[in-house]
This record gives C-alpha cells, sequence and structure tokens, in this order.
C-alpha cells in the first residue's frame, strides 16, 4: 500500500514553510525567481554623520537656556587690561628696582630683578594661555564674568586654539587697530582674530 504521492515513495511530505518566516531561494536557484532577497548586513559608518548643533543649542553650564548673552566691549577691554597688568606689571616693577639701585641709571643695563620679572612674565603668560584654553576664563575674564568660547558650539577651546587667538590679534592691530574696535558694532562683538579662529566671548556667573 502507497501513501501520498506516487511518485514519493517513502511517503514524506514536501517541507512546508514555517509561518512567520520569508521562503529562501533553494540552493543553486537565483533569488529572482520569485524568491526575496535577503539584505545585507550592514557595515561602516551611518549613511549620515551627526552634524555639530548650532551655537546656542545647548546651554552653556551655568547659564540658562538658548542663546548667551555675549559679552560687550566695556568688559572685554576691561579684563584684558587686568590680564596685561598681571603678566607685565610684576616685571616693569622688578625692572624699576634694577633702575634705582643701579650705580648710575644712565647707563643700567637689565639686572637680576629684571630676569626674574621677564621669566615671571613668560611663566605667567602662558598659564593664562593654558587657562584660558580649558576653562575659557584667564584671571581677568573670571574676575568680570565672561569666557572664551568655540561660535560653533559654546565649549572651550583649548590651549592651542587659544594659542593661535593670541596671534592672530595681530591682525587687529595691523589696519589703524580697527580690529579692537570692531565689537562695538559687530553683531557678534568679534574682533578679526575671534572671526579667524571661530571664537566668541559670552558673559558667565561670576565665581
Amino acid at each position: 500500500m502507497s501513501f501520498g504521492d506516487s511518485n514519493n515513495p517513502y511517503g514524506q511530505q514536501p517541507p512546508q514553510d514555517r509561518p512567520g518566516y520569508p521562503k529562501q531561494a533553494p540552493q543553486g536557484v537565483p533569488p529572482q525567481y520569485g524568491y526575496p532577497q535577503q539584505a545585507a548586513p550592514q557595515y561602516g559608518y551611518p549613511q549620515q554623520l551627526p552634524q555639530p548643533a548650532p551655537y546656542g543649542a545647548h546651554p552653556v553650564p551655568g547659564m540658562p537656556g538658548g542663546m548667551p548673552e555675549l559679552a560687550h566691549w566695556g568688559l572685554r577691554v576691561g579684563a584684558d587690561l587686568l590680564d596685561t597688568l598681571i603678566v607685565l606689571g610684576p616685571m616693569y616693577a622688578l625692572g624699576f628696582v634694577d633702575l634705582v639701585t643701579a650705580a648710575d641709571p644712565d647707563t643700567a643695563e637689565p639686572g637680576v630683578f629684571f630676569i626674574v620679572g621677564l621669566v615671571y612674565a613668560v611663566a605667567m603668560g602662558f598659564f593664562q594661555l593654558f587657562k584660558e584654553g580649558s576653562s575659557g576664563q584667564s584671571i581677568g575674564k573670571k574676575a568680570l564674568g565672561i569666557s572664551l568660547r568655540r561660535e560653533a558650539d559654546g565649549r572651550t577651546c583649548g590651549f592651542g586654539l587659544a594659542f593661535v587667538r593670541k596671534l592672530a590679534h595681530i591682525l587687529d592691530s595691523l589696519p589703524c587697530h580697527i580690529g579692537w574696535l570692531w565689537p562695538l558694532w559687530d553683531p557678534k562683538k568679534q574682533t578679526f582674530a575671534d572671526k579667524v579662529c571661530s571664537t566668541v566671548v559670552i558673559r558667565v556667573p561670576k565665581g
């Protein structure tokens, strides 16, 4: 006695597709003949990389949400004057000590005190750049409640960019020092150095 298909002597039924699973192409049969082709797994980078958020999309720590308030020209000048006094003041004071203690002030040359003051000025200048790059605030900026930030995302700029920005201040001085006055009418209150380095100076709480 035979059961099932007469061409199937063992009575075995052909395999049925399991519900919920797509049909798989039999071995040797190209996928275009009525069988769905499985999508190959995707590797590598996503098709669209995330873009940096525009400045002001994320609040700066210590500031309310939205665009932080930009520092006006007077605050920036005051902070720069204070920083200059901190860096160069002791050097000139010690140089004056050398001058008044010299036997002949008219022919006096830089002495030990001036050398000490010069070493102090160089060390303090680099310390100020480090603080400005890492926290956004030099001593003068911290005292007046302003901070240097990247224009794109509001983050601190790091020592390297802070150093480049300091060199770029040469551009502010070349055309009759007009770059230093540019924040008075610029919408972003930027100097030429700020525009070159894509930085802004904002107001932050003191302390």
